[in-house]
């Protein structure tokens, strides 16, 4: 494939980082030198310093030829018209752009929903735009899941599915530690798969001989009602939530907090996350801003709404908040977020998430003793990432710090895996089917060796994500 990219800022850079790896050819413009430079010193693709907004810019560098566009410059409205631009000429090109104006995009999302039968047909997308990204509302959806799932760990939710992936880390004296995996499965009698193991910052795709230690870190497939007795096994447990702190009110703490205590389940909203999760009595919201913290008094009149410091000790004791249940961390400060979330768990708050910068940050939010960190950056690119492979390809999701993808596709009927087991087609230490749903079922489950694959599948893999282009031609899935 042939993308261009307009804004070579860090998602830029990092969306051209994984189409670059997976050798599609890339063109990322800029209309900032430094940026430019910057861009070109550290990626293997053509870097171009010019306005993205101008068509003949686009066509010098080949959006003639092009298969996608996508726009995340630090502009929303350059962005829009861009992919605007593009389409009056270009109308087959795929176009997705990043939209940060809360405003633009759910009004634009509004408007898909009141003429969703003109949309639906050969009308163009409006603005000429085929996907809209909100970084807000990516992070706010991560959030919640972590939140739905007791906090413990990072947590992979599939649509339609009720399993999910957590990564757990195994405690000295569990009963998962010192055992092979293939012994673990005597353990419960719950279905699970270990996804994969992270041991001395290594990770790897586990085979039956793998050792499992105490300090590793596992994913682990589970239904969500099972992940209490997985939890179980790896010496952790879920405790329950009846007291949480939201730190933050802006966007996205808003967004969190609709979800979690807003009675309006019929909201527009609803569309985006689905049935309210019940949570505790107990919810309190803090902001050092009057005017976040008096919209919040009156959007949620039985949540305790506090003006403070977050940082004050004495402020913190005073209310109560060192004996919270949960700390939610979601300022416009990442950097904050990590520090409170670890400061508030040293005073005696059982457990935290913060939302961070990127998965890197997320590695050092861990080190501090942050339990879910929820990288900002990582969750739009995968979202940009999941609308590139083709309509086949309906999720990507980054774990293990990008060393490895979940690829959610439906098998083409083209496919040679057709017929052929999954025993046939095993590639150890590659990826690993781990769930596949059959044309009719309403549910997934856990494959074996002896399940054979039929066309039109849905299939949810995990892979090492230098493995993810050559995974997805093999299962037939249409990269545009």
């Amino acid at each position: 494939m042939k993308i261009v990219i307009v804004g070579a800022g860090f998602t830029g850079r990092q969306l051209a980082k994984k189409l670059i790896n997976e050798r599609n050819e890339v063109v990322l413009i800029d209309n900032s030198e430094e940026v430019v430079r910057h861009a070109s010193n550290s990626l293997d693709c053509d870097v171009k310093e010019m306005d993205g907004n101008n068509l003949e810019n686009l066509e010098e560098v080949g959006i003639g030829k092009a298969d996608a566009l996508v726009c995340v410059s630090a502009n929303d409205e350059v962005n829009m018209i861009t992919c605007s631009l593009v389409d009056s000429v270009y109308p087959d090109i795929l176009k997705i752009a990043r939209v940060r104006n809360f405003s633009y995009y759910m009004n634009t999302a509004a408007a898909v929903k009141k003429h969703a039968e003109t949309f639906s047909g050969k009308h163009r997308p409006l603005y000429g735009i085929d996907y809209m990204v909100n970084p807000d509302i990516e992070a706010a959806e991560a959030v919640v899941h972590a939140v739905e799932s007791g906090a413990v760990s990072d947590v992979v939710t599939f649509e339609n599915s009720e399993y999910e992936i957590s990564r757990i880390t195994i405690a000295q004296g569990a009963p998962l530690a010192g055992q092979q995996l293939k012994n673990v499965r005597k353990l419960t009698s719950k279905p699970f798969l270990i996804a994969y193991v992270e041991s001395d910052e290594k990770t790897s795709l586990p085979s039956g001989p793998t050792l499992l230690n105490a300090g590793d870190s596992i994913g682990v497939l589970a239904r969500k009602e099972d992940i209490g007795d997985l939890l179980a096994l790896c010496g952790a447990t879920v405790e329950s939530l009846d007291k949480i702190a939201l730190v933050g009110a802006g966007r996205i703490g808003t967004l969190i907090a609709d979800r979690l205590i807003k009675k309006q389940d019929n909201s527009f909203l609803s569309k985006f996350f689905g049935k309210r999760v019940k949570v505790g009595k107990d919810f309190a919201i803090v902001d050092q801003d009057d005017v976040f913290t008096k919209e919040a008094s009156e959007r949620y009149p039985n949540a305790r709404v506090f003006k403070g410091d977050i940082t004050d000790e004495s402020f913190l004791r005073e209310e109560g908040l060192t004996e919270y249940d949960l700390v939610i961390c979601a300022t416009h400060n990442r950097e904050l977020n990590m520090v409170v979330a670890a400061y508030l768990e040293s005073l005696g708050v059982g457990r935290s998430v913060s939302l961070v910068e990127s998965s890197t940050f997320a590695q050092i939010a861990r080190k501090l003793g942050v339990d879910v960190p929820v990288p900002l950056r990582d969750t739009v690119v995968d979202s940009i990432m999941s609308h590139l492979r083709g309509k086949s390809v309906t999720g990507i999701h980054t774990v293990s710090e990008g060393q490895l993808e979940i690829v959610e596709c439906v098998l083409s009927p083209s496919s040679k895996l057709v017929g052929k087991t999954l025993l046939d087609i095993a590639n150890p230490g590659a990826f690993l089917v781990m769930l596949e749903k059959k044309a009719g079922s309403q549910n997934y489950v856990i494959p074996v060796g002896s399940t054979v694959l039929d066309a039109n599948d849905q299939l949810i893999i995990i892979a090492l994500a230098e493995e993810t282009e050559k995974l997805l031609k093999l299962f037939g899935a249409e990269t545009k």
